[in-house]
């Protein structure tokens, strides 16, 4: 599937072929429209009624007409605004998303909905708003299921019809890698971080990706910069894990890669380290015994940590996986 957005000069002068494949897809919705109230006669909805309606639509220029086209068929329609009236709602609306009836129960709305989102998150937009009828469960059932909450219930302001506000907050994609780092005796060695928006909790060197570094590079450039240790590799995949979190009022979700290495027992140097753990926000650092972790009562990442290695020595086919 592709957007294709309709420019006010199209809004105003159709082509024939285009027009009818937009009243095509209004008509098909009928079910909708009586629903919305939209148009005068919802089962005879005509060309020149979804030529105005769309004009209107993009009179005003923070509204965006999307088309949707999945293999050349015109399959489903969405309008969006990117800065709604009230000024105290800084997010921008989903109008309308619409799918054609015969196409329907295919993905199309999820796919749709998510190549919406995209272009608000391209444009550095945190979350987007809609507005959902009350008469209409369906939508709101559809809604919910991609992640939007319900914020609000209020009267529309065009029509003064019962609406249901949802709202989506975004994540932001965020690559990471961590290492394990075992002591001759197999105690791995945690940072303790403080964090404003997670609080306190123990967590495995590493960090976040930068550009073009495989996660391998990541992982050791992070431990080095946080320990000063130059003299360790990655080794074993430990595993793969999604987390989400809130940093500075951002939703996160981040993908991590976490290694396995062996090193001696030492504490970390360097005269850069002070440094690099204030802008981090640890704290403190401590080699944790597997028994220790398995009864520890302070929050630790990975929670299952211990269980994973304890795999790992088993056998290193049993060790690998993704949570």
């Amino acid at each position: 599937m592709f957007l294709e957005p309709l420019t006010p000069t199209e809004a105003g002068a159709l082509p024939g072929e285009l027009l009818t494949e937009l009243t095509a897809l209004y008509a098909s919705n009928h079910a909708f429209h009586a629903l919305s109230g939209d148009f005068p006669d919802p089962e005879d909805i005509r060309p020149e009624q979804v030529a105005t309606a769309l004009a209107d639509e993009l009179a005003d220029p923070d509204v965006e007409v999307l088309l949707a086209r999945s293999a050349g068929r015109l399959v489903g329609i969405a309008i969006t605004l990117g800065t709604h009236p009230d000024p105290d709602d800084e997010d921008p609306w989903i109008g309308l998303l619409m799918i054609d009836v015969a196409q329907q129960q295919q993905g199309h709305g999820r796919q749709l909905a998510t190549l919406v989102e995209d272009r608000f998150r391209e444009a550095g937009r945190t979350a987007v708003r809609l507005a959902v009828l009350d008469n209409n469960p369906d939508a709101l059932a559809f809604w919910t299921t991609l992640g939007y909450d319900v914020i609000d219930h209020r009267k529309d302001r065009q029509l003064g019809r019962p609406c249901t506000v949802l709202r989506k907050q975004f994540h932001k994609f965020r690559r990471a890698a961590r290492v394990a780092v075992l002591d001759p005796s197999g105690s791995v060695f945690l940072f303790l971080h403080d964090d404003s928006a997670n609080g306190t909790f123990w967590a495995l060197p590493g960090g976040g990706i930068e550009g073009d570094e495989t996660p391998p590079e990541g992982a050791l450039r992070e431990l080095r910069e946080e320990t000063g240790w130059t003299d360790l590799a990655t080794g074993h995949l430990l595993c793969t894990r999604e987390r989400d979190f809130t940093r500075v009022g951002i939703h996160i979700r981040q993908h991590e890669h976490i290694y396995v290495t062996h090193g001696p027992h030492r504490e970390p140097t360097g005269p850069d380290l002070a440094t690099a753990h204030a802008q981090d926000g640890i704290l403190a650092w401590r080699w944790w015994t597997r028994e220790e972790l398995r009864g520890a009562t302070e929050t630790t990442w990975l929670p299952e940590l211990a269980r994973l290695l304890d795999e790992l020595e088993e056998g290193p086919d049993t060790s690998a996986g993704n949570g």
